[in-house]
């Protein structure tokens, strides 16, 4: 009898999770719908709403790329750039969101010129071209197949498969270590979230967290700047070779 009770139970139980799990895909099915309809319609706001109320339950690459394009259309750079960047963090490859970052990126006006080593560059684009989960499960593969490697090489009795074996063996394991570095790197990013876009037209860095410090320079709306450490309301940010003061609510973070 307890038996059968307890199956019943489950039964009802599975029942309940399937019907929740319906009804909330159905939910947000037609909230989806309703933003792009309003969207279609030219009224960039109410999408804009929208959008922001489904990412409120959960991050989404396309409802952050949707959500940029309605900012963009309401003239919001900063935010439309913000959000794209968003985009990119959950889908590195997401090439609608690369080519609209990149050409809202075109219509900011800033006078920082960025001096980066093209190798730092390089590294930094092979970085972000896939996800932290990506190069996590490509570490633990290439891991995998050097240690299969390295047994061939043990047991292996030809001259030929014991060479071969020993070249893919550390060929995989060097991978494996750029793979699993580019992961961690990632994570740390995404952690620290120590990028961020400046929302405001106009911000003067200064040269100390306060009213009284020098002006270094100048930086407008929808450039991004890297955040060094905070004070109060006062952040150190960096762009380029330029380092200075900013207040807090200047920014926003990726």
């Amino acid at each position: 009898m307890n038996i059968k009770l307890s199956v019943e139970s489950m039964k009802f139980r599975g029942f309940l999770l399937t019907a929740v799990l319906f009804f909330s895909t159905f939910s947000f099915a037609q909230d989806f719908d309703a933003a792009n309809a309003a969207y279609a319609e030219g009224r960039y706001e109410e999408a804009a709403a929208g959008y922001e109320a489904l990412l409120a339950e959960a991050p989404d690459a396309t409802l952050y790329y949707n959500l940029g394009n309605a900012r963009f259309k309401q003239g919001e750079l900063a935010q439309a750039i913000l959000n794209y960047e968003r985009a990119l963090r959950l889908r590195p490859n997401y090439k609608d969101a690369q080519y609209n970052l990149e050409f809202a990126q075109s219509r900011i006006t800033d006078n920082i010129v960025e001096q980066d080593f093209f190798l730092s560059a390089w590294s930094r684009a092979v970085r972000n071209s896939l996800s932290e989960h990506t190069w996590l499960v490509l570490s633990v593969c290439l891991f995998i197949l050097a240690l299969v490697g390295l047994l061939l090489f043990l047991l292996g009795r030809e001259p030929w498969m014991r060479k071969t074996s020993f070249h893919i063996a550390w060929i995989a394991l060097l991978f494996s270590l750029i793979s699993g570095l580019n992961a961690s790197s990632l994570h740390k990013r995404d952690t620290l979230r120590n990028e961020a876009i400046i929302t405001q037209g106009v911000v003067n860095a200064k040269s100390s967290p306060d009213r009284s410090g020098t002006d270094l320079f100048t930086l407008h709306e929808g450039t991004k700047v890297t955040i060094r450490e905070t004070l109060g309301e006062w952040t150190n940010v960096a762009v380029g070779q330029n380092v200075g003061w900013i207040r807090l609510s200047c920014l926003e973070r990726i």
